[in-house]
This record gives structure tokens, sequence and C-alpha cells, in this order.
């Protein structure tokens, strides 16, 4: 491996064909660089669509009223069901999988006023269970607890585009009253979406109401929106879906069989079809990038093959002189390594060092397209990917050096 004349050899064969060894560099430069820029893309992607979901429990869900499709214990069909306090009570008591249940409360866009200033926000009544479904950042502050909704407290938790355009710069909102609807609730913390972009700036245009408070203020009796949920560790979303349904179902003389009557959304099933989704990505970019590879792998091959008929001669005169069959095997790989394994750490560099400008630009100057964030490259697959191209190269010289062993002295002594 350290022998210099082997080395000497090496560079005397790449400065003699110059053109011809940069061309077959370019192609497994090329196929590495393609394969981090692929990676590095999918990451991106993945990392954009992963800070939309940013902050939702994966194992949480949503379920709603809608019409009932199917008569039932006299009922008739098309119903709206309407949902009360006393069903979060049963579901407490009857549901086993249930972790952290949240009843909801919207009251939609309205215009909340601050002195002189005004705009329309969204308001919710929330329990501070709500904060396990959907987490967020508190930048000053608290969130809502059990004492607000106990006391019917008339508090208010923000979002931090609420603040912005309610109060000045710097100024602290905590201790303010805002009014809604001409009753006024004291800001007692502000927000941060942990989403990005434009889901961000929607999650910070609501305002959080105690649930208690929110019924009492607006006149919402004992009425409830919709339910928001979490699943206790080991316990599938589905399952704690259904038995939710079940209990509802019964309080309210719904047919067990009326698909029609509850809504819901799963959020570990979203989860897991994404991550579906990105396990098909990554798939799909190593064999698209290894295929790359195999193309630079196969150019070095077939330049190593001319190499050997170039020197036949020298390779018979070696042979007839007493050069073993590993001397030779060794000096024909070790070309094929070199060039793939310089030609390979050079593209994984440029690779690397172009995603990371694009990632720092996009950072520095917060080109935030909501969907594409942060291309990377895990160093540790870079690495396995140079591997791969190396032991592609080893490949690559070993049926030339093969062919150079097979060579005949007194052929070889003959050959132009």
């Amino acid at each position: 491996m350290f022998d210099y004349d082997k080395w000497q050899e090496i560079y005397n064969t790449i400065k003699k064909n110059k053109l011809r060894t940069l061309l077959t560099m370019f192609g497994v430069f090329w196929g590495i660089f393609m394969l981090l820029i692929l990676m590095g893309s999918g990451n991106g992607l993945e990392n954009g669509v992963s800070k939309q979901f940013e902050g939702w429990a994966s194992n949480g869900g949503f379920l709603w009223s809608e019409k009932t499709t199917m008569p039932y214990n006299g009922m008739q069909p098309g119903r709206y069901i309407r949902f009360r306090n006393e069903d979060r009570k049963a579901l407490l008591s009857k549901v086993e999988g249930l972790k952290y249940l949240a009843p909801r409360l919207n009251l939609g866009n309205n215009t909340v006023v601050w002195q002189d200033r005004s705009g329309s926000f969204r308001i919710n009544g929330d329990y501070p269970e709500y904060q396990h479904v959907q987490k967020v950042d508190m930048l000053t502050g608290r969130h809502l607890n059990h004492l607000d909704i106990k006391d019917y407290r008339k508090v208010a938790v923000i979002g931090n585009y609420v603040r912005n355009v309610l109060f000045g710069p710097g100024e602290d909102p905590v201790g303010k009253y805002i009014r809604i609807n001409n009753i006024y609730f004291m800001v007692i913390g502000v927000f941060r979406s942990r989403r990005t972009a434009e889901q961000a700036e929607r999650d910070e245009q609501t305002i959080y109401l105690p649930f208690s408070t929110f019924q009492r203020a607006f006149n919402y009796g004992n009425r409830i929106s919709w339910f928001a949920f979490t699943a206790k560790p080991g316990v599938h979303v589905s399952d704690v879906e259904q038995d939710i349904k079940r209990v509802l179902s019964e309080r309210h003389n719904v047919h067990p069989d009326d698909k029609s009557a509850f809504g819901s959304a799963n959020l570990e099933e979203e989860f897991s079809r994404i991550n579906r989704l990105f396990d098909g990505i990554d798939i799909f970019v190593w064999i698209v990038g290894i295929g790359t590879l195999m193309a630079g792998v196969i150019s070095v091959s077939n330049i190593m093959l001319i190499i050997v008929k170039e020197r036949t001669k020298e390779i018979g005169i070696r042979k007839s002189l007493g050069a073993t069959p590993a001397s030779i095997i060794g000096l024909i790989m070790q070309e094929s390594i070199f060039i793939t394994l310089i030609a390979g750490y050079m593209g994984l560099v440029t690779g690397v060092l172009v995603l990371s400008g694009i990632s720092y630009a996009m950072e520095e100057f917060n080109l935030d397209t909501g969907m594409f964030a942060s291309p990377s490259v895990n160093i540790q697959t870079a690495l396995v990917s140079l591997l791969i191209l190396v032991a592609g190269g080893a490949l690559a010289g070993l049926m030339p050096a093969t062919r150079a062993v097979r060579i005949n002295p007194i052929e070889a002594l003959h050959s132009e």
C-alpha cells in the first residue's frame, strides 16, 4: 500500500492521461455529489413537513359531532349531536385508554380591543389539558391552569401575533386587559407556535380563554363543541377513538353502526402516513443515488481496462521478470481505488458545502417556504456512501486486474 514505486507509477499514468483521468473522476464525483444532494433535499423536505406538525402530540386526536343518518330508539335520523359537560365526565370514567381529554369551544374570529388598537382573532375556550395535544412555547407569563377553570377567571393567553398587533414594540401585555365582545379579560401569558411560516402565524392569531369562563361569558351554557384527546402510552389512538364514539353513542342515542354521527381526526395515523412517505422517499433516493454511483464506478472500470490494454507489454515484462499475480492485481486495484477515493471525497465535500450553504442562506435570509427547511445530510450516511463508492472502486479495478494477471508474457511481448 505504501510502496513508493507503485505510487510513482500511478502518478505517471495519471499525468500521462490527464484529460481521461479527469473525465473519469468527474463521473465518480458527480455520482456521490448527486447522491448527497438528493439525500439532503429529501431531508430538507422531511424537516419542512415535520415542522408543520411540530408541537402536535403524535398520540392525539380530535372528535366532533355530525348529523345522525340512522334511526335508533325512537329517534329520527338527521339529528345534530350536541355534547355537554357531563360527556366529559363520562368519557374520563369509562374510556380506560384515555390520558388527556380537552373539551373545546370556539367563538370564531372576533374583534379584540386594547386601548385604541384592535384586530380580529380566533377565540377558543380550552382546558389546560389541551397543552398536551398542541404544545406551544410561552414567551412570557403562563398558560391556563385548573384554578382558572374552577374560579371562572377572566384571563386570556394570547399568541405572539396578537401581541404584535395590539401592543407596542417591547410592551409587556401581561397584566393588561383586552376587550372581547365588551367583556374584559386580563392577559396572563403570550405563546409562540412551534410550527413555521403561515401555520405558525395562524396559530399565533389565537386567544385561549378558560373553558368555564368562555361558557359563562358568551352564554354557551354547558355546551361543548368538540374534544381533543391523547392516548396512554402503548394504546392506539384509533382504539381510544372508537371507545369515545361508543360511550357518546350510548349517551346520545346514536345507532352503534351509524358511522356518520361523529367526525374524527387521528394524529397517530397522520404521523404514520408521513413516516411511510419519507421512508419511501429515502429508498427512492438511495436507488437513484447508488445507480448514479455505479455509473461512475463503471466508467472507472472501463478506464482501467483501457489502461491494462495499453500496458500489456509492460505487464508481460513484469511477469517474465517474476512479478507475482498479487503484485499486479495490487497495482491495478490501488490505482482504481485511488482515483475513486479522491473523486468521491471531492464530491462528498462539495455536496456537504452546497447543502450547508443552502441551509445557511435559508436561515440567514429567512427563506422559510413552510415545506422545505434545513437541507442536510447525516455525516455517518455521507461516510457510508463514500465507503460504498470505494468498495465499488475496488470492484471496478478487480476485473481489469484479473485480466492483467491472465496475460501470457510471450504473447504480451509481441503485442502492439
